[in-house]
C-alpha cells in the first residue's frame, strides 16, 4: 500500500510518501500508526502523539480504529485549521 505523509507528519518522517507492506498482524489504523512507530527515531517521532493524528484511507477520513485491509492508499496528517 502506499502511505502519504502531510506537513510536519512529513517532515518529520523525512520523506512524503513511500511504499509499505506491513505485517499480516497490523490490522487497523493504530496498529499501522504503532508498527511505523517502531521502524526508527523519525516515525517515532513523527507519531509521538497518535490521538492527535489524522488518517484517511482511499482519500477518506477515517477513525484509528479503522481496518486497513484492502486499502490503496493511507494518508496521515496533523489536525488542521480552517479560516
Amino acid at each position: 500500500m502506499k502511505v502519504k505523509y502531510f506537513a510536519w507528519v512529513r517532515e518529520r518522517v523525512g520523506k512524503a510518501e513511500e511504499t509499505i507492506e506491513p505485517p499480516a498482524t497490523v490490522h487497523t489504523v493504530a496498529e499501522l500508526i504503532a508498527w511505523l512507530s517502531s521502524r526508527s527515531e523519525a516515525y517515532a517521532y513523527a507519531f509521538e502523539k497518535p490521538k492527535v493524528i489524522r488518517a484517511a484511507i482511499d482519500r477518506a477520513h477515517v477513525k484509528s480504529d479503522a481496518t486497513i485491509t484492502g486499502a490503496r492508499e493511507i494518508a496521515f496528517f496533523p489536525p488542521m485549521t480552517g479560516g
